[in-house]
């Protein structure tokens, strides 16, 4: 008879968390000693198909297995191991023509004998694709079929009733991701590459986002000659909204930048404000930074010389742009 609200006890859910959470840990932990050649030969396997027949990572399994396979299949495809998800049930009507003859065949099962996979082998085998078991039992038909077969068996299930899968699809889960690690480091796999593969998360906006894709152009960065005076470089300010200006000479040169804080320095300082020109006020040798640098970089030059404001320059100094804190916030890249 099912447990009432009143029964519930407090106590016993944390014991039973606490069980649940060694019961898992330790099946983990017993997948290291097991770690052997059939492993350094499942990687070999697919590096060879992947790389050399341009085949890619069929990962297949039911159940509880098949939500493990598709998670795999996604890790592998994130980190440069070309991998998708075949349904086995799917497979049989029509989806094996998706593999090839490169192709590496993963087939997830912890009991080995999973009727969906025994039924597609011939037809995987047919196609002249590789195969490799992850089962917990080494003994089972899928094993057996294998060309390489990793062990991911368990002592017992986290479930008090030792049925429902539990430490089985943790340690197939740890075990794919551990692959799928060995696979990235094969690929000599980068920050940049895993960034190209996540174009719309975080890493891939620092590393993929250069200074001209966020940087406002030359004709909307205010700009005055070195004879200007202070007021129209206040003007120049107040209009481009970058909280300075840029001194150019005739050819675009760039030859200072005034800032808001220069305004305020060249006051506290007492200078002759309605008759100096921004060749006198303006700070010379302003931070700069190349159009097909990582907007990152900007970042990391701004930060470290405590500067709101950065120039955009070509290799001999001429203005090609600008920005500030603001625009790399918006693009999202600090």
């Amino acid at each position: 008879m099912p447990m009432s609200s009143e029964d519930f006890s407090c106590d016993r859910a944390l014991d039973l968390a606490a069980r649940t959470l060694r019961i898992e840990a330790a099946a983990i932990g017993a997948l290291i000693p097991r770690l052997n050649a059939d492993f350094a030969r499942a990687v070999e396997l697919v590096m060879t198909g992947t790389r050399a027949g341009n085949g890619r990572m069929i990962v297949s399994g039911m159940g509880k297995s098949g939500h493990i396979a598709r998670k795999l299949a996604a890790t592998l495809a994130s980190t440069g191991t070309p991998a998708y998800f075949v349904h086995p049930g799917e497979a049989s009507h029509g989806d094996l023509g998706m593999v090839q003859g490169c192709d590496i065949f993963l087939a997830l099962s912890n009991s080995g004998e999973t009727e969906e996979l025994l039924r597609i082998l011939p037809a995987v085998r047919r196609q002249g694709a590789k195969l490799i078991a992850m089962t917990g039992n080494s003994a089972s038909t899928l094993a057996r079929a294998a060309d390489v077969h990793l062990d991911a068996s368990v002592t017992e299930e986290a479930c008090p009733l030792n049925l429902a899968p539990t430490a089985s699809t943790t340690a197939a889960l740890a075990l794919g991701d551990a692959l799928a690690v060995a696979l990235l480091d094969a690929r000599g796999f980068s920050p940049e590459d895993f960034a190209r593969s996540h174009p719309g998360g975080s890493l891939g906006r620092r590393l993929l986002t250069h200074v001209r894709d966020v940087m406002r152009p030359a004709a909307n960065v205010p700009a005055v000659r070195p004879d200007a005076p202070l007021s129209e470089a206040i003007l120049a300010i107040s209009k481009g909204r970058l909280g300075m200006t840029v001194i150019t000479d005739a050819n675009g040169l760039i030859l200072g930048i005034f800032t808001d804080g220069d305004l305020r320095r060249a006051f506290e300082q007492g200078a002759a404000l309605h008759s100096a020109t921004m060749g006198a006020l303006m700070h010379v040798q302003p931070c700069c930074i190349a159009p097909e640098k990582l907007a990152v970089e900007a970042v990391e030059i701004m930060e470290r010389q405590r500067v709101n404001q950065i120039l955009v320059a070509d290799a001999d100094g001429h203005l090609l742009g600008a920005l500030n804190m603001h625009d790399l916030f918006a693009a999202r890249v600090i």
